[in-house]
Formats: structure tokens, C-alpha cells, sequence
């Protein structure tokens, strides 16, 4: 299970393996205060992509097709998500105060899609 969660939220026993998935360390948290499992920046969208889209509701299937054409190119990160998820709980940490519309959220769903077939998409 894939679940996503703010980095200012509390953790919880249920949050399983916890990965930061932002280019940037959340404003205003500690390093020691953020109980992670890793911080994998690199699976976080491009920096040009992220100024791009600027949590712009209004952009956010665009962002999705852009995003997900820089994670096909880019595997290494995204398959060691996937490998954590294969092994149970895995929550995406995130800083945006954005819900609905950001980057641990569609890479939640673009995850979800390579869980379905999961064959075709292993690490070589």
C-alpha cells in the first residue's frame, strides 16, 4: 500500500516505510525531527518542471503527462519505491500544503499503475 502524507504531519506506526520525495528539505523541520526512512530526491520532478507548474491546480494534468515522461527516463528511484512497496506499507512525504495537486501524489499514482503490471516494469 502507497499512502502520501505532509512532512509537517506527526508520524505513525501505520506510516510504514516513510520517503521524502522533494528536491528540497521542507521549510521549518529539522533534519533530526523528520523520522524518514530515506529522502530520494532524485524521483522528485525536475526543478524546471516544479517552477513550471507552481501548485497551479489549473496545470495539473499537464504536470502529471511532464512528470511521468521524467520518471520513465529517470527508473533507478522510482524502482526503489516500488521495491519498498512490494514489501509493505510505503508513505511518500511531502511539503506542499497542497493536497490534492503535488508531486508525492501523482508519483503515488504513477507507482499504483506500475504495481499492476508489475512484470513488465522490473529493475533489469
Amino acid at each position: 500500500m502507497i499512502q502520501t502524507k505532509r512532512a509537517y504531519e506527526p508520524t505513525s506506526e501505520t506510516d510504514g516505510a516513510r520517503v521524502l520525495v522533494e528536491r528540497l528539505w521542507p521549510r521549518g523541520i529539522k533534519k533530526e525531527a523528520l523520522s524518514l526512512d530515506t529522502w530520494l530526491k532524485d524521483v522528485a520532478p525536475s526543478t524546471e518542471l516544479r517552477q513550471w507548474f507552481q501548485h497551479d491546480a489549473a496545470k495539473w494534468q499537464e504536470f502529471r503527462k511532464r512528470y511521468s515522461r521524467e520518471l520513465e527516463e529517470n527508473p533507478e528511484p522510482w524502482q526503489q519505491l516500488l521495491s519498498r512497496a512490494r514489501r509493505g506499507r510505503l508513505t511518500l512525504v511531502y511539503s506542499s500544503h497542497d493536497e490534492e495537486h503535488n508531486n508525492a501524489v501523482a508519483l503515488k499514482e504513477f507507482l499504483e499503475q506500475k504495481l499492476k503490471s508489475p512484470a513488465r516494469h522490473q529493475a533489469a
